[in-house]
């Protein structure tokens, strides 16, 4: 379910809020040089509201190019790919404002950040990144086991007794099967301490929304694409997820 809601989503609407937020800082930050230029002029200081001019309409040229980056990514149009390396530096810059424009509209946090992750997978499947099975470290959330299970495998994933009653047992069979690494962690600190240990070229998360946006824009610049657990019982208990999809999305990826 969530994953049909994910790949429905419109990738386009994250770059609208983000075009829209950089307009709307770059015409308060105008609001204010002006406001202030008469006072600077009195005090026969104009020159620096000239200055700051100068300097905030440089800047927000060169942010205007990282939004055109986005929208040439989606139409798989290789221009400004000098950017790339800051793009998530820029995202995390804009994202409160995204986020308050989308309450404005009436667009909530978890439409938004379905569509950043729709937009970040379709980037790294049309960029073509392909890498060896080993190179690949899949992480999940410790949710995805059962709650009342007594065999606890955050730290060891070999503690799993293969019950099938939840999908961690199926996810260590795709991996022993295909070859990539595969971990369990409890946040998001343990998860970028796995991935400095093992040290992929790739990641693939499972996660929520809310996780799945901060862990990809953590740990770039690894490339790292999300599949959304599914979560019948709530947040953070007894999830699950589409394992299908895992191993479709896992095949897209490596060689």
């Amino acid at each position: 379910m969530y994953n049909d809601i994910l790949k429905n989503t419109k990738k386009r609407l994250f770059i609208k809020l983000a075009t829209i937020s950089l307009f709307s800082i770059m015409f308060f930050t105008y609001l204010i040089i002006w406001l202030c230029y008469p006072r600077l002029v009195v005090l026969d200081l104009a020159f620096i509201a000239q200055l700051a001019f100068t300097i905030v309409s440089i800047v927000f040229i060169f942010c205007c190019l990282f939004i055109l980056n986005m929208i040439f990514n989606i139409a798989n149009i290789k221009a400004f790919s000098f950017l790339d390396k800051y793009i998530f530096n820029f995202i995390n810059f804009l994202f409160p404002i995204i986020i308050l424009w989308g309450k404005i509209f009436g667009i909530g946090r978890r439409e938004i950040e379905r569509s950043f992750i729709a937009l970040n997978n379709y980037i790294l499947t049309h960029k073509n990144i392909k890498v060896e099975a080993k190179d690949l470290l899949v992480i999940s959330p410790h949710c995805l086991q059962l709650a009342t299970c007594p065999h606890k495998i955050t730290h060891d994933i070999n503690n799993c007794k293969h019950c099938n009653q939840c999908t961690i047992g199926p996810l260590i069979d795709m991996a022993n099967r295909m070859g990539f690494h595969f971990r369990v962690a409890t946040g998001g600190t343990l998860a970028r301490k796995i991935a400095k240990e093992l040290r992929p070229k790739m990641l693939l998360a499972i996660a929520c929304e809310r996780d799945l946006t901060s862990g990809i824009q953590d740990v770039y610049p690894l490339p790292a694409a999300g599949v959304l657990n599914i979560r019948p019982n709530g947040p953070c208990y007894n999830t699950t997820v589409d394992l299908e999809l895992v191993e479709q999305t896992i095949k897209q990826f490596i060689k």
